[in-house]
């Protein structure tokens, strides 16, 4: 982006055509550090002894009323191997969560400032956004070592609207490689429309058709610097592998629907009580 906060022809061309665009620098030193110290906080004050989800086992209703909670609240998410046999982390909390979500860009100070900051809402506008809400934000570790595989998905199968809106704003807050697990996308595949959909119903949540078997030479990988901001077209088949590395690779999650003239799905598995605000209205 340029200083006036501009996208070029060039790139608006490029994310139209492969599905993703890269816009280094997008967010400032300061942004990042305050973005990190702060979930370093909510993890200090984080006690997952006391959450319920993670103190039994085998509460398949108990896990799944955690996750569908989490869209309104500040939710914290632990990597499949972080915890042993005997029930207890392996390792200390700060190095084994997955993510925390869903709900930081409204709930945290800090995360509500960067995410309804001008330079966001002045992005959506240029990708002509008319009444844009974030539906959900997520701050995403990559474990060294326990940073688990992220299977080949499209944004649009989990946050469905009629059309389809959706838009993935994908922040590095450390650099993202191929050795500690950066994003893979397949150029040009959010041409094909929507392979499936990621459904709630009575017993829980569920994919209505199988994945399809995707061929790992058609990705390539986007390796960014701190800062970087990664532009998810909602159809992009895109994946990220383990973190095979000992140093981590945090990332920003922001998920944008538009709420002009489209209809956000029922069976979607975020249900608002409170329906969000949108950024600006045109």
């Amino acid at each position: 982006m340029g200083i006036a906060g501009t996208l070029s022809s060039d790139q608006l061309e490029f994310f139209n055509s492969q599905g993703y665009l890269v816009i280094e620098s997008f967010a400032s030193p300061e942004d990042i550090d305050s973005m990190r110290k702060r979930m370093d906080k909510l993890l200090d004050d984080f006690d997952y002894t006391t959450v319920s989800v993670f103190s039994t086992k085998n509460q398949r209703k108990v896990t799944d009323d955690y996750f569908y909670e989490s869209a309104e609240k500040i939710s914290f998410f632990f990597e499949e191997k972080a915890f042993g046999d005997d029930g207890n982390l392996k390792q200390p909390k700060q190095l084994s969560i997955n993510k925390v979500g869903h709900a930081l860009h409204e709930l945290d100070p800090v995360f509500k400032g960067f995410s309804s900051s001008e330079k966001v809402s002045g992005l959506l506008s240029l990708l002509s956004y008319k009444k844009p809400v974030i539906i959900q934000s997520m701050y995403i570790f990559k474990q060294p070592g326990i940073g688990g595989e992220v299977v080949p998905h499209q944004d649009n199968s989990f946050l469905y609207t009629e059309p389809t809106t959706c838009t993935g704003l994908w922040l590095a807050l450390e650099d993202a490689t191929i050795i500690n697990g950066c994003l893979w996308a397949m150029p040009g595949s959010h041409k094909n429309g929507l392979v499936r959909r990621f459904l709630r119903g009575e017993n829980g949540v569920y994919f209505d058709q199988p994945s399809p078997s995707y061929d790992q030479k058609d990705f390539v990988p986007i390796e960014v610097k701190a800062g970087s901001l990664v532009l998810i077209h909602g159809d992009l088949i895109h994946q990220s592998f383990e973190n095979q590395s000992s140093k981590s690779r945090h990332a920003y999650s922001l998920h944008v629907v538009d709420t002009d003239g489209c209809k956000w799905a029922p069976e979607n598995w975020i249900r608002r009580k409170v329906e969000p605000e949108p950024l600006y209205a045109s």
